[in-house]
Parts: structure tokens; sequence; C-alpha cells
């Protein structure tokens, strides 16, 4: 009872004179302990009495508690629960009202409890209470929103505040509300809630501005952020460095390079100040659309303005010139480089690599590295092992798999992948797998390219079998086939004949949550087309669009060929119809194979249809679809009609081939048209025709018949 009265007693003299009591770290399970201490003995009293807080001594104790009083106790690390009894039990005072400022200590304390409910409820009873609201209690309460990851309640209570509180917010709740709507990934209301700002007459600040402009930026919204830009001094608000980088950032990152160069001038005339960043979204910018030198150039300019590039900047810069071929560019900006780190160098090899300079990467690993005391990583040795297994210096690479081990950079699954797909793609299996043998004894196991590589080169050399229990042990291993792996497995199968195994291992892939795209269905599709099982190819067709993959030119134009060559032309037209119907955009390709179809089972007149169809689905005829309906035309001695549609295709700016001619002049030397024959070759040797072996062998051979049917030697 001593200990519960010394409590009182302190807590009113604190209470009176206005002194803040010891803080103690209060859990609502009780004290841990005093957070600095009094200098008194008595510690353990207070944690013993405090365990848990007895209202009931402390309302015993305080005969009167002012709100003064308690906005001072409510500031005291007490729990929630703990902090709403003493607020709730002061409130039934006689003659006492809780103060503007009581209701925000606790508001505080409620919110950052996330107790939200009961801030609603309190700011009823305010309103009930008639206390003058204040805007610093809702900006208060949207930044707890906004802690919570609440943006969607900061924007209500920012819409409630005139309606059901008679607050009027200013430009400080606005921008609160818009900081979180960034913040709080809703960029896409942010804009919605700026032109309600302005539509209040509530005057915009640049922090406002530069807030907005960020969300519209994120959206995609770019041109109506830049016309913020221009819309500031009409609010009497001048652009900041802010807001000249965030444009900047996002115009660069969608390669609209000429307007972030533009706000970059604007922003130095404007007397706001870049920084290396600024300079480095331009730099990255320029060197995406491949304008590496105006990049170089920005570069001295960062220079000249006293600004130092970084590690980004050179290296962005380097990247741009190796991937545009310009390696010894990129050497000479590595050497005025202060302080060049692995990246850069590993990017100086990656682009000596590409341009096929292995002599000069191998150079910079072994010299250029070391003489500045770089180490070369796994990553560099890697991206030069990787160019030696493409070349095909297999025994190189070995080597240098060694070389790097004695300098104590030890080979990862990447590298024994690399080496693994060089022998591979070498038909070199034995050595693959003693590579495998050593990754085992390293402690390292393939990885799914691996596997890929070794199932890939043993179904090309028809070792299926094999083939299938690596995918076993790939399963069994953990490590699970993707597209690729089905794939090589079942164009193996397809190779060998074994379409029922190449159709279940289709089946298991679908199974096993792997999607077939195009390379699987056309590997079937044709292995079926080669056994002459249209309808399985057809089928297969269909089951392609139904899970939506796209059916390309290849596939289409062998099944309609496959059917045109089996006679079936009317199934080849039905087909192509199909497809059309489906969404799938012709081809001349199809068409003139469906018109040499039709002319080789004598349906020209049906072929000459689907001319005038094809020019109106707006595909243009070329000379493989006048000669298909010239020979079908001339299979049928209608030469008169043949010499037409030559005479049509000449007028439509097509030049006819050796192919053309040498059909007419067949037909028309059958029909004992020798003088027209002789007059349509004069008349294409004129055109720029240049007569082939066939077109003198048919010339020769009728007019020596005429000759010999003549009598004449």
């Amino acid at each position: 009872m001593f200990n519960r009265f010394k409590l009182a007693c302190y807590v009113r003299k604190n209470m009176h004179c206005g002194v803040k009591i010891p803080f103690y770290a209060f859990y609502s399970s009780g004290v841990s302990g005093p957070a600095s201490g009094s200098g008194s003995g008595s510690e353990t009293d207070w944690q013993s009495l405090l365990k848990p807080f007895d209202l009931e001594e402390l309302r015993k104790s305080l005969s009167r508690i002012t709100p003064f009083q308690l906005r001072k106790l409510l500031e005291l690390p007490l729990d929630v629960s703990t902090s709403l009894e003493i607020f709730q039990w002061a409130g039934t005072q006689k003659g006492y009202v809780h103060t503007f400022d009581v209701y925000y200590t606790v508001i505080d304390k409620l919110g950052a409890a996330n107790e939200f409910n009961v801030v609603d409820r309190l700011l009823l009873q305010m309103k009930e209470e008639e206390i003058v609201f204040k805007e610093s209690l809702f900006i208060l309460i949207m930044k707890h929103y906004g802690k919570a990851g609440l943006p969607g309640q900061a924007t209500r209570l920012l819409l409630d505040m005139r309606k059901s509180f008679s607050c009027e917010p200013t430009f400080k709740s606005y921008n609160v509300v818009l900081g979180i709507l960034v913040a709080g990934n809703c960029p896409e209301v942010a804009p919605n809630v700026f032109y309600d700002m302005l539509n209040k007459g509530i005057s915009p600040t640049v922090y406002t501005f530069a807030v907005v402009m960020k969300a519209l930026c994120s959206i995609n919204e770019l041109d109506t952020a830049c016309s913020l830009l221009r819309d500031m001094t009409k609010h009497g608000c001048v652009a900041n460095s802010v807001v000249y980088q965030t444009l900047i950032h996002a115009l660069a990152k969608v390669n609209r390079v000429n307007e972030s160069l533009k706000l970059l001038e604007e922003m130095f005339l404007m007397g706001c100040k870049a920084d290396v960043n600024t300079f480095n979204d331009v730099v990255i910018g320029l060197c995406k659309v491949n304008r590496i030198h105006e990049a170089a150039k920005l570069v001295d300019r960062m220079l000249l303005r006293g600004f130092i590039p970084n590690s980004i900047t050179y290296g962005v810069l380097m990247h741009g010139l190796c991937r545009t071929k310009q390696v010894d560019e990129a050497k000479a900006l590595l050497d005025k480089v202060p302080e060049p780190n692995v990246v850069m160098f590993t990017t100086l090899i990656d682009g000596y690599v590409k341009c096929g300079q292995l002599d000069a990467a191998k150079d910079i690993l072994t010299n250029s590295m070391l003489s500045v005391g770089c180490k070369p990583n796994v990553y560099t040795y890697n991206i030069l092992i990787s160019g030696l297994c493409k070349k095909g210096f297999l025994v190189s690479a070995l080597e240098l798999v060694k070389e790097m081990e004695s300098k104590g950079c030890l080979p990862n699954t990447i590298t024994y992948t690399i080496l693994i797909d060089g022998f591979c793609k070498k038909g070199h299996l034995k050595e693959a797998h003693d590579i495998v043998d050593e990754m085992s004894v390293r402690g390292l196991r393939l990885n799914t390219v691996g596997y890929n590589c070794l199932i890939c080169a043993l179904c090309k050399n028809g070792n299926i079998c094999e083939a299938l229990q690596l995918l076993s042990d790939m399963s069994s291993r953990g490590c699970k086939p993707d597209i690729f792996t089905y794939n090589s497995l079942i164009h193996g199968l397809c190779k060998v004949d074994q379409m029922e195994e190449a159709l279940g291992m289709y089946r298991d892939m679908l199974v096993e949550g792997v999607l077939a795209n195009t390379v699987t269905y056309n590997t079937l599709i044709h292995a079926f087309i080669r056994k002459g099982a249209i309808r399985d190819a057809v089928r297969l067709v269909n089951d392609m669009l139904f899970r939506g993959c796209s059916l390309d030119e290849i596939t289409m134009n062998g099944i309609i060929k496959a059917l045109c060559n089996d006679g079936a032309v009317d199934k080849a037209l039905g087909f192509f119809e199909e497809m059309m119907g489906k969404g799938l955009d012709p081809h001349v390709v199809s068409c003139n194979i469906l018109i040499n179809g039709l002319c080789r089972t004598g349906k020209v007149h049906n072929a000459l249809e689907f001319l005038r169809d094809m020019i109106h689905r707006g595909i243009t005829p070329d000379i493989v679809t006048y000669n298909s309906l010239i020979h079908g035309l001339c299979k049928m001695d209608r030469v008169r009609e043949a010499l037409n549609l030559f005479d049509k295709l000449q007028g439509e700016g097509i030049s006819a081939d050796a192919i053309t001619y040498n059909t007419l002049l067949s037909s028309q030397c059958k029909a004992g048209m020798l003088g027209e024959a002789y007059e349509l070759v004069s008349r294409g040797v004129a055109n720029g025709f240049i007569p082939d072996d066939v077109t003198w062998y048919i010339l020769v051979k009728n007019f020596t018949r005429q000759h010999e049917n003549s009598g004449d030697i």
C-alpha cells in the first residue's frame, strides 16, 4: 500500500509542477525497466507497483486531473489499452472537457498502433463535443495511414475534412496525401487528388508539382508530366532540381533522349544544380539508342562542370561502345578511368569476345587487370571461356579453367555448363561426361541448362535411351525439365520415327505444367506430314491454336502442301479458310501452293477465282503465282488466255522469269505458233530477259523439227 501511495504522490507532484515523469518502458504485459533512472533506490518498488498499472489506486490518489496533466500522463509510454482507460476515466470527471491537445495525443498513440476504428470514434466524439478541429490532427492521422499502408484511407480522410469535420485542408494536407499515394504504390490516384486541389482553389507548391510529376511518370503519362512543368509558373512556382531530375530520368528511360537533353540544358539555365545521377540518366538513354559519341561528349561536359563521373557513368559508356563493336574506343576510355573495377574490365573482355578478338580479350585478362591490381572473378573467366568454346577452342578453354583455379578463382556450375555445351556441340560426348564427373567430385550439380546440352547432343546422335535416362536422373535430382528439354527429346523421338513416344512426351510435358511452344508443335506436325499422317498433323494444329500458341507460316504451308500433294486440294482450301477464320494472316506462299494445287488438278477456273480473292484480301501476287496459272492454262491448251495473263503481269510491274517464258514458248511451239514464239523471245530479250539452256533447247528443237517437216536441210 505504501508503494502505491508513493506512486500516486509522485504522479501528482509531477503533474502539478509540469515536470515530465521519468521514462519507463511500458508494455501491455508490464514494465521492462526504467529508460532513464531517477537516481533513487526505489526502482524495484516502482516496477512491482506498475505490474500491472493500478488504475484504481491512481483514481483514489488523484482527486482531480486537468487536461494539461492528462496530456502529460498520456505522453508516457503506456500501452494503448491503459492510455484509453485513463483517457475515458478523466472524461467522467464532473465539469471536465477534453481539449484538442488531449485528443491529439491519444489519437497519435492510437494511430501508431493502427487502431483506426477507435480513431474514427474519437473524431466523432470531438465533433459532438464541438471541439474545433485543426489541420495538424488530420495530417497526423494521414501519416499514420501512410505508415500502415492504407493510402486509400488517407485520401478518404482528406475528402472528409471539409465535408464531415468543417476543417479546410490547405496545401499541407494535399501534399501529405500525394506523398502517401506515390509511396503507397497508388500513383494513378495522385493526379485526381491534384486536380481536386486546383478545383478547390488551393495553390500548389513546388513539392506538390514534384510529387504529381513523379506519379505521372510512373504510370507512363510523361506528356502530362511535362505539361505540368510549363504550368508551374502560372501558380507562382519555379521548378527545382528534383522536378527536373524526375522528368529527365523518366524521359531517358523510355528513349526520349532529345527531350531529356533539352531539360538538362533548361535545368542549367534555370540555375538548378544537377548531380552525377542526372547526367547518368541521360548517358544511359543515349547509349540505349546507340548515340555513344554524344554520350561521351556529355561525360566531357560533366568534367568541365566539375562533376566527377562515377563507376556507373564509365560502365554504361563502355557497355555502349562494346555493344556497337567499338571495343578499341572502350579500351581507350578504360585507360582514362581513375579507378577501374572488375565490372568494367569484364565488360571490355565481353566486347572483345563478341567481336571475335579472343587474343585481345586474353591480354586484358592476364595483363591489363593485373597491372592495376584488379582481380578477375569467375564471371570474367566464364565470358572468355564461353568465347573460346563457341570458336571451338576447347583445349584452350580447359587450360583457362586450370589457370583460373591456380589463381584462386574456383569454377562454378556456369563454368562447367559452358564447357559441357562446347563439347556437346562438337559431338564429344565422352569429354562432356568427364566434366560432369569432375563437377560431382567438386560437389557441384548439373543445372537444367547442363542437362539440356547433354540431352540435345544425345538425341542428335540417336541415343534416345540414354537421353531418356538423363531425363529420369534429372527429375530424381530435383532439377525441373523445361521446354528445351522436352523439345530436344520430342525431336529425337520423331527423328527415329517413334511418334507414339513423341506424343507421350508431349502429353507428359503438359501434365508437368510446361507449356508447349511453336517449336514443339512444328516438330510433331512436320514429323506427321513426312509420314503422310495429315489428319494427325491437322489435329495437332487445332490443339496448338486452342492452347494459344500461334501457328507460323512454315507449318501452315507444310500442311497445305501435304494436302495438295495428296490430291486433297479442297481440304487444303478448307484448312486455309479455317485458319483465316481463326485470325491468322494469309501469306502469298500459302496462296501460291493452293493455286498450284488447283492448276495441277485441272481446276484452272477455280485458281483464277482464287487469284481474284487473294487480291481482294490485300495479298499481292508474285511471279510464282502467275507461273502456276500460266502453266495451268497452257496445260489445258488455253495459250491465248495464258498470253493475256502474261501481258497482265507485265502491266503490274512483275518481271517474268525463265520459267514464264519457257512455259509459254513450249506451249506456243506445241500449238505450231513458232512465229509468235520467236516474237515473244525477241520482245523478252529486248526487255532484259536472258534465255537459259531450256529456252534455247525449246526453240532449236521446234524450229529444227519445222525445217525437217518442210524438207529444208
